[in-house]
């Protein structure tokens, strides 16, 4: 028994002890925001920016895109900088353009692509407003390092210290782009309030190891770039990835950037309460995570990356497999071990009887609560704005919402075998629309 409890902790715990390590880590940041604020609050010197774009990539959004674009007008930066908003409509065939043209606001442009040009993929319309925001900055006389791109999706709130929090860090000229803080408005569903503890809690204090690394990674949401960072990287700064944020982020890493991010300012977003869906999106992001694996010989060949952040960014990019091969490998293990236990199938593998088999299915079964546990705990103490109860069904719905993630990962090998790149939108849930 001893030895079955020792494979299984070898098995079970690095996982778990990673939540833990991040949690201190998460704790320690809290204990320390000040004084990080204090020493990173660089004094205005020219280099931050002064044209904030905000870039909102709207394909048969009629459910959000009001509310969003109305939203995105309302953010300001420091005094004296200026916010624009571009909403690449890439050959909507809902009331997405109506709802675009009934907005009335100097600071809107709208970019409207159709066929055979449009749907090629959110990559290509953040390409083409990248091209139309470099001509417009570069006629006007306008500094490329002193103008900011931000991608807000279809579905995204900004906090109203968000310009200014980009512009505090961009104050540092190494900076070419900033992450933010994904929150989850619609938490009154458990599926949301779960993505609500993923995103604001764990990938948080992933984020913030990844910041003291040197290796953050941009997100779909809340991501903001230099101009002139984008423009080192060519005509076109996403790809047709699947990720295609993730890849721009390691693309920029490669050409020396520096990304931060930052906890302090977020961008709320929906979260998916409909299980197909949400598999459906997983799938699509586990298999750009698969696609993304290419770029480690060049991880590896890179002297512009320290032998620390690559060894973090090998395993943001390889954990996720492992994982999923590990647990297929566990599973498989047991099913076998169970299978011999019962009369006439011979010898005994592994595990000897059925309380044997219960104890290690016990030690899983708390292997996989308990860090969802600590990050309830984590998210209710730094940011106070969610009900504990709430949270704590969101804890004891997160081991299933990970077995909900191997399902997806399994499904993106699949896809990726079979040469399925075809990308899936992510559906809205119906908001009122509001006048800018």
């Amino acid at each position: 028994m001893t030895a079955i409890l020792l494979v299984g902790f070898a098995l079970l715990t690095l996982w778990p002890a990673y939540n833990l390590a991040l949690v201190a880590f998460s704790a320690g940041d809290a204990a320390t925001a000040g004084h990080r604020r204090r020493r990173d609050a660089i004094a205005p010197n020219g280099n931050e920016p002064q044209t904030f774009w905000i870039v909102v990539p709207a394909l048969n959004e009629e459910r959000v895109v009001g509310r969003t674009v109305g939203a995105a007008l309302a953010l300001s930066g420091p005094e004296g900088t200026r916010t624009r908003v571009l909403v690449v409509d890439d050959g909507s065939d809902d009331g997405t353009p109506d709802v675009l043209a009934a907005i009335d606001h100097p600071g809107l442009t709208v970019l409207r692509r159709d066929f055979p040009n449009a749907r090629q993929g959110k990559g290509e319309a953040l390409n083409a407003a990248f091209r139309a925001i470099r001509d417009l900055s570069l006629a006007n006389g306008e500094d490329p390092d002193r103008v900011a791109v931000g991608v807000i999706d279809g579905d995204g709130r900004g906090s109203a210290n968000l310009l200014s929090e980009i512009s505090r860090l961009m104050r540092d000229p190494e900076v070419g782009a900033v992450q933010v803080r994904v929150r989850i408005h619609n938490r009154n569903r458990v599926l949301g309030a779960v993505q609500d503890l993923e995103f604001a809690a764990i990938a948080n204090a992933s984020q913030l190891l990844r910041d003291a690394a040197g290796t953050v990674g941009l997100g779909g949401n809340g991501q903001f770039a230099r101009l002139s960072s984008l423009m080192r990287l060519g005509h076109a700064p996403w790809s047709h990835c699947l990720v295609e944020d993730l890849e721009l982020g390691l693309r920029m890493h490669l050409n020396g950037e520096r990304i931060r991010y930052t906890s302090i300012a977020h961008v709320k977003q929906q979260g998916l309460v409909d299980v197909k869906r949400l598999v459906r999106q997983r799938t699509r992001w586990a298999q750009g995570n698969l696609q993304c694996i290419a770029y480690v010989p060049r991880l590896v060949a890179s002297r512009k990356i320290r032998n620390h952040a690559l060894l973090e960014m090998l395993y943001y990019l390889l954990a996720p497999w492992m994982n999923a091969f590990g647990t297929a490998a566990v599973f498989g293990l047991w099913g076998y071990s169970a299978w011999q236990l019962l009369p006439g199938h011979g010898e005994t593998f592994l595990i000897h009887s059925w309380s044997q088999l219960a104890e290690v299915l016990l030690f899983f079964a708390v292997g996989m609560t308990v860090p969802g546990l600590v990050w309830a705990g984590v998210h209710r103490y730094q940011l106070r704005d969610e009900k504990f109860s709430v949270l704590l069904r969101a804890a004891l719905a997160y081991p299933f919402f990970l077995m909900l993630g191997l399902v997806s990962t399994w499904r993106a090998i699949g896809r990726q075998v079979a040469r399925r790149n075809a990308w899936a939108k992510t559906e809205r849930l119906a908001e009122e629309p509001v006048a800018a």
